[in-house]
């Protein structure tokens, strides 16, 4: 009989659901196939002109019907798509899912050719009184619900029956682990049986394009654009901007259990650390990530020699991709070039929002499928970092427990701790 409580007398909380969307594909199934075989989901820009831009490939979601209707509706269908996979695979109703939503989105904003239609669409003739009416018009309905931070996880809500006020959050690229971290502390605290996280993100717009352009942060690769993402390699130039989402569903193991779900996995620990030393860059001693993966170990109740696979955030930043270095191996040591630490971001790009959770879901697929997929374009090592990155095949391998890594700009960190089994 396994363990209800963990080693400090909380709930033990499981993973009974998954759903994930990718520019690889809908659903578990289809991202599962293309990223244990290598392939790419990056691919040149097709949704707004790229003319004069310096980075002109990313991972964006062509393919469903919102794809082409603006951030917010983008993110809302991601969101959904994902969530109902996985309420689908717990066995819980479409409708009424009954426990809490925890959802982790990009902060939403029009569009510049939506707020320079609002302007148009404006009867007065005076710059002043065209702002005015602009503005009048932003308290229609609609307008609200694409604009307003919140209102994707509402919509969600309402369509999916969770229960209570939905929490959405925003802690840049950690969100997507925040979102699980939420609600496996709901879960914890006696306050739900499940939980519904997830992190979407489909706001790869122009306009973000070129804001992490300025900060110097995607790769500017002028080759095929599936060789754009290197994590840990030597000729690392920048990330790849993308879109995607998955979703979790979290419940206690004595209510899996008793219902007679499928585990699919176990939810051992949450470690998070904050860094002020810079708005973008991360501290040069790695402390607050080294704080965040110790943190998540201490949390889970795990030793670091019990720690079988690292999903790295691995964004192929010339900065970020040492940085992990440095934290990984300060608390692995030695052993560290042992560990297969692979990055899902050279094949799907970074997702933003959505990353931690997609790499959770991730990572429970390389636990129940005995495989760890690979980081490609690994063509030119870095011997500043001596990893075993599972460079460009995937790898059979039985992996018990995971160490999957999100850290955010804004110094914002959030590692988890899962594993394959309950104890």
């Amino acid at each position: 009989m396994a363990n209800l409580k963990d080693h400090l007398g909380r709930p033990v909380v499981a993973v009974t659901g998954i759903g994930v969307v990718t520019s690889l594909g809908i659903g578990k199934a289809d991202n599962w196939a293309a990223l244990t075989s290598g392939k790419s989901g990056i691919h040149p820009i097709t949704r707004f002109p790229i003319d004069h831009l310096n980075t002109q490939m990313a991972g964006t979601v062509d393919f469903l019907e919102s794809s082409s209707k603006g951030a917010a509706a983008l993110t809302y269908e991601l969101a959904e798509s994902a969530a109902r996979e996985a309420i689908e695979e717990a066995g819980f109703s479409e409708d009424d899912f009954g426990g809490p939503l925890f959802l982790a989105s990009p902060p939403v904003e029009l569009d510049w050719h939506d707020r320079l239609a609002l302007f148009e669409a404006a009867d007065e003739e005076t710059s002043y009184n065209r702002v005015l009416s602009a503005a009048r018009r932003l308290n229609s309905p609609e307008v609200f619900e694409s604009t307003q931070f919140g209102s994707i996880a509402d919509r969600l809500a309402e369509k999916l029956g969770t229960t209570g006020l939905p929490i959405t959050l925003s802690t840049a690229c950690a969100s997507g682990a925040t979102a699980i971290q939420l609600g496996v502390e709901a879960i914890r605290r006696g306050e739900c049986d499940r939980a519904l996280s997830i992190g979407a993100d489909g706001s790869a717009t122009a306009e973000a394009l070129i804001r992490f352009s300025l900060l110097s942060a995607l790769s500017t690769n002028s080759g095929p654009p599936s060789k754009a993402s290197k994590p840990f390699s030597k000729d690392r130039d920048g990330f790849v901007l993308a879109e995607g989402s998955a979703a979790l569903v979290l419940e206690s193991l004595e209510s899996a259990l008793a219902r007679g779900a499928e585990v699919l996995g176990i939810l051992r620990g949450c470690g998070e650390k904050s860094d002020d030393f810079h708005r973008t860059r991360s501290k040069p001693d790695g402390s607050p990530a080294i704080g965040a993966v110790k943190a998540a170990l201490a949390d889970a109740g795990l030793s670091e020699d019990e720690i079988g696979y690292v999903n790295a955030h691995g964004t192929s930043t010339p900065e970020n991709d040492k940085m992990e270095y440095l934290s990984l191996s300060t608390v692995f040591g030695e052993r560290i070039k042992s560990i297969p630490v692979s990055s899902n971001k050279s094949m799907i790009g970074h997702t933003l929002s959505a990353a931690g959770a997609i790499e959770a879901a991730f990572s429970l697929m390389t636990m129940r499928e005995g495989v760890i997929p690979p980081t490609i374009n690994y063509d030119n090592p870095d011997p500043a970092i001596d990893l075993d990155v599972v460079p460009n095949v995937k790898r059979v391998a039985q992996v018990n427990t995971v160490l999957s890594n999100s850290f955010g700009f804004g110094g914002q960190n959030t590692c988890l701790v899962m594993a394959r089994e309950p104890v």
